[in-house]
Formats: C-alpha cells, structure tokens, sequence
C-alpha cells in the first residue's frame, strides 16, 4: 500500500510539473503576444506608422491649400465672402489610407508659376479650353440651362509633337481655373501588393469627388493607359479597367443624373499608342502643333523677355529662320545664343589678366541675331529644322487628326527660307 500511494503521488507530481511548464510556454508564446498586440497596435499592423505619417502629411497639404484659397477669396471678395467659399473644412473630410497616399499628390494652384500669358501662341486654343472646360467646371450655374449637354467634358486630350507646350498648357489650366489639381504620377499608382494599384484608382476619384471641382492631370498618359494586348500582364490590365469603369461608369453620375465636376486632362505625343475605349472617354481633343511663325515671334518675345539685346536684333528674322522647330528648341536655341555674349566677355576679361572677380554685367555687349547661328557640337542653333522633327510632323499629320494636316506643316515658311539662302549664296 505503501509503495502504491508513492507511486501515485509520483504521477500525480510529474503530471503537475508536465502542466505548469506547458501553461508557461502557452504563457510565452500565445498568449503574452496576444495582450502584447493589444497594447501595441503597431505590432498588429506593422505600416501603421507609415500610415499615419502619410494622413499627417496629406492633411497638412490640403490644409495649406485652403488656407491659400480662403486668403485669395478674401482679398476678392472681403472675409465674409471667403467664408462662405471655402468648400469643405479639412477636418471634415474623412480620408482613408489611399486617399491619404493620393492627397499628396494635390496641387495647389498658386504653386503653379505657370498662366496662360506665359504661353507663346495657342490662343485659339486658350480660348477653347476656357469655355469648353475651365467655366463649366468651376462656374457650373451659368451653363445650367444646357443640363448635361453643357457640362465640362469626362476627359481632355493635349497631344502634338514633344516640345511644343502641352505639359504647360496643363499648368495654366490649373493655374488659371483655381479647381483641385491631382498631378497623377505613375508611382501613386504603382504597388508590390497585388489589388492595391486598383485601391489607390479608386481613392483617386474619391478624392476627387469630396474636393470637387478636380482636374486628374496624367502626363504621358499613353505609358499608363495605352492599347490593351493579350500578351499585357493581369494587374496592368486590371488597373485600365478600374480607371475606365470609375471614369465613365455606373458611378460616374448622382441621383439626378448629373455628372461630377471631375476632369482627366491627358498629354501624350503618341495618340495612336492610346486605347481606343480610353479616347472615348476623352471627347474633347486639342492637336498642340509645332509653332507657326507668328507663334514664334511671340515665343521668343516670351523667353528673352528683358534679356539685353542689340538695338539691331532682328527678331522678326529669327521667328523665320526657326520654321521647324518647336517651342523647347526655341528656347534652348536662345539660351545658346545668351551664352554667346558671355562668352566672348569673359574670354577677353581673362586675356586682360585681370581677376574674375572685377566682372561688370553691365559691360556685356546685348544679344545680337548673328549669335543664334553660332555652333554648338558641330550644329548651329538656328536655321537647320532637325529631321526628328519633320518625323514627328509627318506622323502626326497621318495620324488621327487629318483635318488640321496644315497645323503640322511649315511649307510656305521654309520655301521663303530656302530662297533667301539662295540670295545670300548667290
């Protein structure tokens, strides 16, 4: 009996001994976490910090951008008025973490440097863009009576060869209209989690709506939404399909019918790289060509602006020589010939032997028109249109806008330019 209630007092120690070390490990490995996760939130999820560091962000951004339209409406119209035309209060708005991500992306439009009087040309443009989109949008009640036929165009389309001020007609349009500016890059919508790419398309037009008036500016749209293929990966697909069906969807109207007072405003200079149903979304297309002579004349009188120059200058004659070239040209072809007075200055400073800090500004000779005819590389900055962009003309005059062929093609320009070099060689 005696060994018997040993034996059991044995198993009964070892059983008690088994238990108490598996509650420990129980202890350390499941349920300590658990409370621990319950008091550090952080550990449950661990981008929350990064979340919050982004809400903090976007919420500063858009609140800045408030604070500068309540001071732009109170210099206009007295404070009482900039009350009243505030739009929704920051903290208001309930954002959610992709919301969060794209609000950064927000543009305020006093940032933007960029008017419609700092564009060279395109005024037939300007004009159309003014009343077609920038008052529809931001001035609603005068185009009323119309209803939706009246409404600011779903989608605008700037395309032209490169160079010619189409990223910077997007500038002025948000500049000039005052609406919400999301400057759309192609890394907002770039994720490594499969289906996030589509939640940040959505946020992108449900930020949007709770600050509209918006303009969803995409430059080079063509590398974001470009022709579907069979052989295009699933998630690059699925993001095109997202965007299209927020874009112009079962969504894209309220109760009555209305259209959101969202605009997408694309730039590309490959139109026939774009997918066919994403050109039926933009109904309103404007051809941005290679600037004509007047429009030169205007470009170069835009970007010499106050610089000196020779009383001599024939500007008139540069707008000439330049036929071919587009507005980017243009202005590397005078900072070019900028450089060449500066040159010869300091070159004769230096053979003086006198020191460099006794430069005098005011001693530099103006700009002089036989300075955009220097060579730079071997190539002269002015007169010679380069065959890139006679390519690009001829493309997109067999493109998709046949009509305005003409708008494309400098003919008349370059055969007077022809024969005056022919009286010069002569």
């Amino acid at each position: 009996m005696a060994d018997q209630k040993r034996t059991r007092e044995l198993v009964s120690g070892i059983m008690l001994a088994a238990g108490a070390i598996t509650a420990y490990f129980l202890l350390k490995e499941h349920i300590a976490p658990y409370f621990a996760r319950l008091l550090d939130p952080s550990l449950l999820d661990p981008d929350r910090a990064k979340n919050e560091q982004t809400r903090l962000k976007a919420q500063a951004n858009l609140d800045r951008i408030r604070r500068k339209r309540l001071d732009a409406a109170a210099a206009e119209t007295g404070a009482a008025g900039a009350s009243k035309d505030g739009g929704a209060r920051v903290e208001d708005l309930v954002l959610n973490e992709y919301e969060n991500q794209v609000a950064l992306e927000v543009v305020a439009p006093e940032d933007i440097p960029v008017g419609f009087d700092d564009i060279g040309g395109l005024d037939d443009i300007i004009e159309e863009v003014k009343e077609s989109i920038i008052y529809p949008l931001t001035m609603p009640h005068l185009y009323s009576h119309g209803g939706s036929l009246l409404a600011a165009p779903s989608g605008v389309l700037l395309y032209g060869p490169p160079g010619c001020g189409k990223t910077m007609l997007a500038k002025a349009v948000a500049h000039e209209s005052g609406a919400s500016f999301i400057n759309l890059h192609i890394s907002t919508l770039t994720e490594k989690w499969y289906g996030d790419s589509n939640k940040l398309v959505r946020a992108v037009f449900s930020l949007a709506k709770k600050l509209q008036p918006a303009i969803i500016f995409i430059d080079e749209i063509d590398a974001v939404l470009g022709t579907r293929r069979s052989g295009e990966h699933e998630a690059s697909g699925m993001v095109k399909a997202e965007f299209m069906t927020l874009w112009d969807g079962l969504t894209s109207v309220d109760a009555n019918g209305t259209p959101a007072r969202i605009v997408v405003l694309g730039a590309t200079n490959r139109i026939n790289d774009i997918d066919e149903a994403i050109l039926r979304r933009m109904p309103k297309k404007f051809p941005v060509p290679l600037p004509g002579k007047e429009q030169r004349r205007r470009i170069l009188q835009l970007v010499l602006g106050d610089s000196k120059r020779d009383p001599e200058f024939d500007v008139d004659y540069i707008a000439k020589v330049t036929a071919g070239l587009s507005g980017s040209d243009i202005k590397e072809a005078c900072r070019d010939a900028a450089m060449v007075p500066m040159r010869e200055y300091i070159r004769e400073h230096k053979a003086s032997g006198a020191p460099m800090s006794q430069v005098a500004p005011e001693n530099i000779r103006g700009i002089r028109t036989e300075d955009f005819f220097g060579r730079r590389g071997g190539r002269p900055l002015a007169g010679e249109a380069p065959s890139q962009q006679q390519q690009q003309q001829s493309t997109f005059t067999n493109g998709r806008s046949r009509g305005s062929s003409d708008a494309y093609e400098d003919v008349r320009e370059v055969e007077e330019l022809d024969d005056d070099e022919a009286v010069v060689s002569t």
